[in-house]
């Protein structure tokens, strides 16, 4: 009896120590794979980029006329309204010429006067020739008569301006339109005064075609190298927001706009506005589409922002034959090394997975990368389709290493 006790003691101690050896394994492999830093992954894949510029501008008409008036008085007749179609030369508006009818009939009253009095000095200057002929008159009687024969000449010439400075005056009274096309500002009703004294007062506003709008956008002087001419250009207004429009760059104009040290330059895009949808002072939110890429490799742009922990253990790859060494995790990650175009050729360094779970390992490795869209690159070369790129690490709720991270932050 004695014997079996001890045998199924003896059993009974195996098994403790048998799970105990399998407890401290499970414990210190599972301890060592919690310890270990975990990171997000992402497969480097291949697809399609579009680099754009984006800015903010307002739609206009290519062809815009402020129509205005050089004479004062007051708004006698109106003949269009907002929206109304104008031929170049309809009359659109007339101001009371009565003063300037009055104006014009005094002017050629004293052209009149003027003339007869010309007639009169014409024939004193004749009849004191020939007293001077025959010694009748002293040469100064005669210098006198034929000074003021010129000097009725010159009156009669002062009189003809004046009356035609009348006529045209008067001819200012009728508003005439300057081009064909559309009514688009009526600043005046009938009866308004109109003071031209100072500065012409703006009437009417006149687009030539709205069927051809163009935007004045402008472009922060970060962004405007790269817009050239002809460039395509997708944007919305807000009076459709789920419909998008398209354009193109037709000038990038060199003067520089400065607003609170913000310096933007104004880039036109041509539009067509073939259904009218689109109207003169809309605010159109615009993309430039600076470079496009099909079926390229490309990699989130939180890859080229991870920076390893300090107690990962990070493999240094050869970089590629054609791109600068490795820098330093405490030096820059990035610099220009050439351009496609207008986009330039950055080199970065991005780290891939390798190595297990339980101690993963960091591949230093150096890319070459070309255009982006704000959420992914384009990468040129240093990666293969397939590879597990790093963007971020994984952080525990009782890490260390989040509470670090929320401090540095």
């Amino acid at each position: 009896m004695r014997n079996k006790r001890s045998k199924w003691g003896l059993w009974l101690v195996l098994l403790l120590l048998v799970l105990a050896v399998a407890g401290g394994c499970v414990w210190y492999f599972t301890r060592s794979q919690a310890d270990a830093p975990q990171y997000n992954t992402e497969a480097v894949d291949r697809g399609d980029l579009t680099q754009s510029v984006t800015a903010t501008g307002t739609l206009n008409p290519v062809t815009n006329i402020l129509v205005g008036c050089q004479v004062s008085g007051t708004i006698s007749k109106i003949y269009v309204d907002y929206n109304s179609l104008v031929k170049a030369g309809q009359l659109i508006a007339e101001i009371d010429p009565q003063t300037y009818q009055a104006q014009m009939a005094q002017a050629e009253a004293n052209l009149a006067n003027a003339k007869a009095n010309l007639e009169l000095q014409e024939v004193e200057t004749k009849r004191e020739s020939e007293l001077f002929t025959n010694n009748l008159v002293s040469g100064s009687d005669f210098d006198t008569a034929v000074a003021t024969l010129h000097e009725a000449e010159a009156t009669v010439q002062l009189d003809e301006a004046a009356v035609n400075m009348a006529r045209v005056n008067l001819g200012y009274c009728k508003i005439y339109s300057p081009i064909n096309g559309i009514v688009i500002v009526n600043n005046i009703e009938v009866g308004q005064t109109v003071a031209a004294s100072f500065n012409t007062p703006e009437l009417f506003q006149i687009a030539n075609n709205l069927k051809e709008m163009q935007i004045d956008s402008s472009v922060a002087e970060a962004d405007v190298g790269g817009v050239v001419d002809d460039q395509e250009v997708d944007f919305t207004v807000d009076a459709y927001p789920y419909r998008t429009f398209h354009g193109s760059v037709t000038q990038v104009r060199n003067s520089p706009t400065t607003v609170n040290n913000v310096v933007t330059y104004d880039c036109v895009i041509s539009v067509t506005n073939s259904d009218n949808k689109l109207m003169p002072g809309m605010t159109a939110n615009v993309s430039i589409v600076v470079a496009q890429r099909t079926n390229v490799m490309e990699i989130p742009n939180g890859a080229l922002r991870f920076r390893p922990p300090d107690d990962a253990v990070i493999i240094t790859n050869t970089p590629p034959a054609e791109t600068a060494a490795a820098p330093s995790l405490a030096g820059k990650h990035s610099h220009r090394h050439s351009f496609i175009g207008a986009v330039p050729i950055l080199t970065h360094t991005v780290y891939v997975l390798a190595g297990d779970a339980v101690h993963p390992k960091l591949e230093m490795v150096q890319v070459r990368t070309g255009i982006t869209d704000g959420v992914d690159t384009e990468v040129l070369s240093g990666l293969k389709e397939g590879d597990k790129i790093i963007t971020s690490q994984v952080y525990s709720a009782d890490s260390s290493d989040l509470n670090r991270y929320r401090h540095m932050r």
